[in-house]
């Protein structure tokens, strides 16, 4: 059992990162290429992405086994960020730490001799392990990047709903199956000892998870920015066959702004992620609200758009 202790302070701290984080991604995605658990919902992906894998990903699977611990400085973002920026931080990571999480890795697994290179900051090896990470998320991830980003938004737009009628407690033990609250402590089923993660007012971030896979996680070193990593909920996991579907319906730029407009946005926003103009953006957002399935809100001196309960439904 993992019990996550809060104080007032921690509560009012809590929020939700604003999108998938490439790392955690990478990191979890390598977990689910290795357990057969996972086939049901990610065995197409599996089957796709394993015929042609990157030929580092061997040596990325040995530093991230699915089992046990995987060392922290590979996930050092708490939310959504670039990949190439996640990757820079991987590797700005104190000798320090790369030292003493290869340490606890090195107990439980046979290691690449690169790793122990790695765990003396050789800069070369460091070199190889971005590449290795780069190569892996462009091959594996960066084909399917559209539809994590959906789900992730859509899920968003959940723990909005949740927490505007439950509050921030309410919305803390509807994460997930494995989760209950009471007052004061978090707590999440775990296969592992019981472990105690007191917050200290630092607050908790939240991430959704698209590779995420039957519990959430956390970071055991606690020094870290606290994060809760969490799986998705799976009835809004929108496979590529849905997609299609939705597309088929709505039209494919209508149905790709109804999944940005998911995670809320502004009409510029929707513009951007979408590649075209605003007034265009603009009339797919009015079509969608007239529907019933966005509602806009003003707010200062632009429109925030968000997917109605009956537009997330439609998602899923």
């Amino acid at each position: 059992m993992l019990r996550v202790h809060f104080t007032a302070e921690d509560l009012a701290r809590v929020r939700v990162a604003a999108g998938p984080d490439p790392m955690w991604e990478i990191l979890l995605s390598l977990h689910v290429l290795r357990q057969r658990s996972a086939t049901p919902v990610f065995g197409r992906w599996r089957a796709t992405v394993r015929t042609t894998l990157p030929g580092d990903t061997r040596w990325l699977m040995q530093l991230a086994p699915p089992v046990g611990y995987s060392p922290d400085f590979l996930t050092p973002t708490a939310g959504a960020c670039a990949v190439d920026a996640g990757i820079d931080a991987v590797l700005s990571t104190p000798v320090e730490s790369l030292r003493a999480d290869l340490a606890q890795l090195d107990h439980r697994h046979r290691l690449d001799p690169r790793t122990h290179l790695l765990a003396g900051g050789d800069v070369a090896t460091l070199d190889s392990l971005g590449e290795a990470l780069r190569d892996y998320h462009r091959h594996a991830l960066a084909p399917i990047w559209g539809d994590v980003r959906a789900v992730v938004d859509a899920d968003r737009a959940v723990r909005a709903r949740s927490f505007l009628d439950s509050g921030c407690e309410g919305m803390l033990a509807a994460l997930h199956p494995t989760i209950s609250w009471a007052p004061s402590v978090l707590s999440i089923e775990s296969r592992f000892p019981q472990r105690d993660v007191h917050l200290g007012g630092q607050g908790l971030v939240l991430v959704p998870s698209y590779f995420c896979w039957e519990r959430p996680i956390m970071l055991r070193d606690q020094s870290r920015t606290p994060v809760l990593v969490y799986p998705i909920a799976r009835d809004l996991h929108v496979t590529s066959t849905g997609k299609r579907s939705l597309e088929a319906l709505l039209g494919r730029t209508r149905a790709a702004a109804l999944e940005v407009i998911a995670g809320g946005c502004t009409t510029t926003e929707l513009a951007r992620r979408l590649g075209i103009s605003a007034a265009s953006a603009s009339a797919h957002a009015s079509v969608l609200r007239d529907a019933g399935l966005a509602v806009a809100q003003r707010h200062r001196n632009s429109v925030l758009h968000t997917a109605s309960a009956l537009g997330v439904e439609l998602l899923a």
